[in-house]
């Protein structure tokens, strides 16, 4: 009884001790930490130093401008031997290729500029050295968009050839030779202004239409200009003779430029059908207002897959349908195995 009397009190007297000793802490942290008063003088006779802190200056200038540039070689050759039964005939040609594109975007101000060259050769057995490709495009076209879509469009646009084109026949023995001369560096050559509407829903598609549109054709090479026939005996003097006056790319003998006002279509396509599957294509029509049932079209195909990084195969064709230089459908296809780079990667 006496013990447990003990143990009762001895807790209630430690547990009134922490209460006064909480109490005394409590009071202890209410009060108020006397303050230490500086006088002005105190402050004067403190050495004080100015210390600059230098502020890093960031480059924030936005620069408008992107561009895009790929160049590469294609190549394509076959051989056989000499008891091959099935037939062939060696061959072996090279093509060159560059391309660059430039767009400057401000607001709804857009400049976009492209140039894409392409020369390339094929010699086969027996047979002269002929190009397979030869194109000088250079596209420049200044935009202001007016809804999230369409945009007033101007452009101007180069094309022409590298060098010098032949028809080619053979003799009696069989020997290849060159017949006629019909093409070279400006001969021709276009210019082409065109202003309209310009159609684009998103960044692999557009279409213009160009309501005032006006061409240039210019033949400044005298080896390709259009002849008489006395002008033709005299220059190819073993060809058969022709019966009437030429006529090439609407223009007469002694003419080297003409100038048609047209209506114009052109639609560019670039999109990528898988990572390394891509699709570029471009199509225009060119109507002359003197002769709108007779337009002229050009549908440029370009597929590319990729193998490696820098390794493609290519599958291109062009077909054209322009009566001032054929009355046939023309066209051209081929499938090459290169080395493409492209900037940036």
């Amino acid at each position: 009884m006496f013990r447990n009397l003990t143990i009762i009190l001895t807790v209630v007297l430690s547990f009134v001790g922490l209460q006064s000793y909480a109490q005394v802490n409590l009071k202890d942290l209410r009060e108020k930490p006397e303050p230490r008063i500086l006088n002005a003088d105190t402050i004067r006779d403190k050495a004080v130093t100015q210390i600059d802190v230098p502020i890093p200056q960031l480059g924030l200038e936005v620069d408008y401008w992107k561009h895009w540039t790929k160049f590469g070689l294609n190549a394509n050759q076959a051989s056989f031997s000499d008891n091959w039964n099935a037939g062939g005939v060696n061959s072996m040609s090279l093509m060159g290729l560059f391309w660059h594109k430039a767009d400057y975007t401000r607001d709804r101000f857009n400049f976009v500029s492209e140039l894409d060259l392409k020369y390339g050769k094929i010699k086969n057995k027996d047979q002269l050295a002929k190009k397979n490709n030869d194109r000088i495009f250079w596209d420049n076209k200044l935009s202001y968009r007016f809804t999230d879509k369409w945009a007033l469009y101007f452009a101007v646009t180069f094309e022409s050839q590298f060098d010098v084109g032949y028809s080619y026949k053979r003799n009696s023995e069989g020997e290849e030779y060159i017949f006629e001369t019909t093409s070279s560096f400006m001969g021709p050559g276009y210019f082409t202004e065109s202003f309209g509407l310009e159609y684009k829903p998103d960044k692999t598609f557009s279409l213009r239409l160009g309501t005032g549109t006006a061409r240039q054709t210019l033949v400044l090479d005298d080896r390709v200009k259009p002849l008489t026939v006395a002008e033709y005996a005299e220059r190819y003097p073993e060809n058969p003779p022709i019966t009437a006056d030429q006529v090439k790319w609407g223009l007469n003998p002694g003419e080297s430029f003409r100038n048609d006002l047209a209506f114009q279509i052109t639609a560019n396509l670039e999109r990528d059908l898988s990572k390394n599957l891509n699709l570029k294509a471009r199509y225009n029509m060119f109507a002359d207002y003197k002769d709108l049932n007779d337009p002229a079209n050009r549908l440029d195909l370009t597929l590319t897959a990729k193998i490696t990084r820098v390794v493609n195969v290519t599958a291109s064709g062009i077909v054209v349908y322009d009566n001032n230089q054929s009355g046939k459908v023309q066209y051209n296809q081929g499938l090459a195995l290169g080395i493409l780079f492209s900037l940036p990667r």
